[in-house]
């Protein structure tokens, strides 16, 4: 199953240059890195990245993470993926942006397809 970060630009760069990361801010105040699932992530993106242009999606198949990965209640009473180590980029499946249109977050076509 793919689950998914939103990084900011800088973000990105700094993981593909350091090859780790211990995630954006809230992560590192959270003890852990936050993802979503597909379906969630649409709702993530508005929530945590309103009007932000400068995101890229990062896709991560969650048979890499091992027991590392955690679901947990959050948002909405919903299970969320949670990280409990750095990410590595060995971790990354694919990234590609996230580009903002019109005030919406425009997610690749088949996402929910393409996370089984």
């Amino acid at each position: 199953m793919m689950i998914f970060k939103i990084f900011r630009t800088p973000e990105w760069a700094d993981l593909r240059k350091a090859g780790t990361t211990q995630g954006a801010p809230i992560d590192v105040a959270d003890g852990y890195i936050h993802f979503s699932t597909a379906e969630q992530a649409p709702e993530t993106a508005a929530k945590h990245f309103a009007d932000q242009d400068d995101l890229m999606l990062v896709a991560i198949d969650t048979d890499r993470l091992g027991t590392d990965l955690k679901w947990e209640v959050s948002r909405g009473e919903q299970l969320f993926p949670h990280l409990y180590r750095e990410l590595r980029m060995e971790d990354v499946a694919w990234a590609q942006p996230l580009p903002l249109v019109d005030g919406t977050h425009q997610f690749p076509a088949g996402l929910n397809a393409a996370s089984q």
